[in-house]
């Protein structure tokens, strides 16, 4: 027989942590109960009642001096005020996961928002989560979610915020979540199933898959447990449903060659051990005729005895400030990372303490299950947590790097995380760079705050470990670079090559423009086909262009740059569009004693002589012409070389076009009557 014993089986971290606050303090001498059962599992309540931890059955039991024990599912708030008042010891054994749980009901409610509980019911979990917020539901299946919406039809559009009991199947809660989805236009979901829960019911599943037989060791009031059964039954046809090794009948896998053991997460490490044990050596009397058969059980006992006293050891083990623990990813949240280190303390790693990278994205470096390598930064005894730190540990192991950096003069990179008195701190790889004013590449009138949360790359100047001090320079490595750089342009450069720029300083007479690492000047008369009179008319200093080469010299390290293009040329857009003969639209730009400027297009003017603004003699332009005005002219002449374009107003008049008060007055000659006789004197 092969009996093959789930790794998630047992205490999650949670229920260790509380059980282990129990017989602490009924270690210490003192008079101590949980309110209701600390966790679901007889066989423990009544090892630690004969420590001396009493259960109560609601808080009025509670006796003066007494320390009560919050069990792991979490107290109602009532009942926490209520001992309150009655001025008990409490003593919080909420597991960190249901507390954390409360905290965002709490908030969610206090926000305006409904809050929806998947979980079931009559759970202690369940309603002590249901106590700290205001308006809630509680619903077990995806059915009971769109019969509460049928019912509720304002609930669409309300504000809804939706959590899960940390037992919960994953199944269950995504198919509730589906059905709110659909109908819900405000909602908010948090998962909030506990990630040694979701390990638990997979591996389960797995292993029932494999298996001739499956036993599931739990308490029968225990949640989880029962859900396990639920999902090995899901996958093998016999199940059977324990709560320890004096229920187990051998009988029932005489013909089954491989057996699965998982067990929920208040089922101790001992328990387990007397199950697999007793399955082993009863199994082994039977299979004594084959001696392969009864070797493999054999190595099956022993791995799981190993197992759960490696379990035991962990379990009872305490971690001190300083040390290097190694844990597996449980949970990953907007502001902290969960670590189970399989001890009585439930790990966590600040977001601030995992990089000092802010680009970095939380999900690039860790995932859910992964195996990571953390420093202790604080052991908190009292709630049970240790706060870790990837960062610092990064740290230790990075300044062997940072001397070898020195060393051999190679460039590392770094994320700047503060302006410093003189400089800027840059942290490498965890260690702490001290990088001078004059070493940060920056001019003297921009902040050095600009270069904050940016990343940098820098050179190693000097290594100090017993003083813990590290000294680089940035301008180091900006100025190989740059030379780099210019080596490159210098040998690739030619007449109309494009390149991507950023104007750096401005003159009256051009722009200066880096096109990675050498100027080339703009002169102004090339940076628009329009009249303009200085070059910020145009550009404005940090802008990015497209500048080409109109010419180059190499030894006088010299490059005339140009931006405006011939595409751009309004003498090519006009002539394109127009033609002699054309009437068009334009506006008066200027007058002037000889006649007026028209805009034909941006960047196009012609010129109305005064003879042709109109069909009689004018003293100057302005009789009937004024500034700004739009006017309809023809186009009698172009000349491209010279950029000159005439235009007249007279030749689209017609004798009966002008006003009669304008018209030239008419001499009319008739021959009907003679001629006057001038008298004689």
């Amino acid at each position: 027989m092969k009996i093959i014993l789930a790794k998630s089986a047992g205490f999650c971290f949670g229920v260790r942590r509380a059980v282990n606050i129990c017989e602490d303090t009924a270690k210490s001498g003192a008079r101590c109960a949980t309110l209701g059962p600390i966790i679901h599992n007889t066989s423990v309540t009544r090892a630690l009642a004969e420590k001396g931890v009493r259960e109560l059955g609601d808080v009025g039991d509670a006796q003066p001096g007494e320390t009560v024990i919050i069990r792991s599912h979490g107290a109602k708030r009532g009942e926490i005020e209520a001992l309150k008042a009655l001025g008990a010891d409490i003593l919080d054994a909420t597991c960190p996961d249901v507390a954390k749980i409360h905290g965002i009901v709490r908030r969610e409610s206090d926000e305006g928002r409904t809050v929806l509980i998947v979980g079931e019911k009559n759970h202690p979990e369940v309603e002590a989560i249901s106590s700290w917020c205001g308006d809630c539901r509680i619903v077990e299946t995806p059915e009971e979610v769109r019969e509460w919406l049928r019912q509720s039809p304002n609930a669409k559009s309300a504000p809804i915020s939706v959590v899960s009991q940390t037992t919960n199947t994953r199944d269950v809660f995504e198919l509730c979540c589906l059905e709110v989805k659909k109908e819900c236009t405000n909602l908010k979901i948090f998962d909030t199933i506990c990630n040694a829960t979701c390990r638990r019911q997979e591996e389960a599943k797995e292993i029932s898959r494999r298996v001739d037989a499956m036993i599931v060791i739990g308490g029968k009031s225990s949640a989880n447990s029962i859900k396990l059964a639920e999902i090995c039954r899901a996958h093998c046809n016999r199940v059977y449903f324990i709560e320890s090794a004096d229920d187990l009948d051998i009988s029932y896998f005489s013909d089954s060659d491989t057996v699965g053991i998982t067990a929920g997460a208040s089922t101790p490490a001992w328990i387990i051990k007397e199950v697999s044990q007793m399955l082993s050596e009863e199994m082994n009397i039977e299979e004594s005729g084959g001696q392969a058969g009864e070797t493999e059980v054999k190595e099956a006992a022993q791995e799981a005895v190993e197992s759960f006293e490696e379990m035991l050891e962990k379990s009872i083990k305490t971690l001190n400030t300083g040390e290097k623990v190694t844990g597996i990813i449980a949970a990953i949240t907007p502001t902290e990372i969960s670590v189970d280190l399989g001890t009585k303390q439930s790990g966590y790693i600040p977001l601030a303490e995992l990089t000092d990278d802010p680009s970095v994205k939380v999900e690039d470096i860790v995932k859910i299950g992964d195996s990571i390598e953390t420093f202790v930064l604080r052991v908190n005894d009292v709630e049970g947590t240790v706060m870790l730190s990837k960062k610092r540990l990064d740290s230790v192991k990075s300044w062997d790097d940072i001397e070898v950096a020195k060393n051999e003069k190679t460039t590392v990179e770094g994320v700047v995380t503060e302006e410093n008195k003189g400089g800027v701190v840059v942290s490498v790889r965890g260690v702490r760079v001290f990088v001078p004013a004059s070493q940060t590449g920056l001019a003297k009138d921009v902040p050095m705050s600009t270069l904050v949360k940016t990343k940098v790359k820098l050179r190693i100047t000097e290594v100090n470990q017993s003083r813990r001090r590290v000294v680089g320079s940035i301008r180091a490595v900006a100025n190989e670079e740059r030379r780099e750089k210019m080596e490159q342009i210098w040998n690739e450069i030619e007449v109309g090559k494009k390149y991507e720029g950023v104007v750096k300083s401005m003159t009256s007479y051009g722009a200066f423009v880096d096109i990675g690492g050498i100027d080339g000047m703009v002169h102004v008369s090339e940076l628009s086909w329009t009249r303009i009179h200085q070059p910020s008319d145009v550009l404005n200093i940090g802008d990015k262009i497209e500048v080409f080469v109109i010419s180059f010299d190499k030894e006088k390290k010299k490059i005339s740059l140009g931006y405006k293009t011939k595409e751009d040329n309004p003498w090519e857009k006009f002539i394109t569009a127009y033609k002699i003969g054309d009437t068009i639209n334009v506006k008066i730009v200027k007058l002037m004693p000889f006649g007026a400027f028209a805009e034909i297009i941006p960047g196009v003017d012609g010129l109305i002589h005064i003879s042709q603004i109109t069909d009689h003699r004018i003293g100057l332009p302005s009789e009937v012409l004024k500034e700004g005005m739009d006017t309809d002219v023809r186009i009698t002449d172009i000349d491209l070389e010279k950029h000159k374009v005439s235009l007249s107003i007279r030749a689209l008049m017609t004798p009966d076009s002008a006003p009669v008060s304008d018209k030239a007055p008419t001499i009319v000659y008739d021959t009907d009557f003679p001629p006057a006789e001038i008298p004689e004197e």
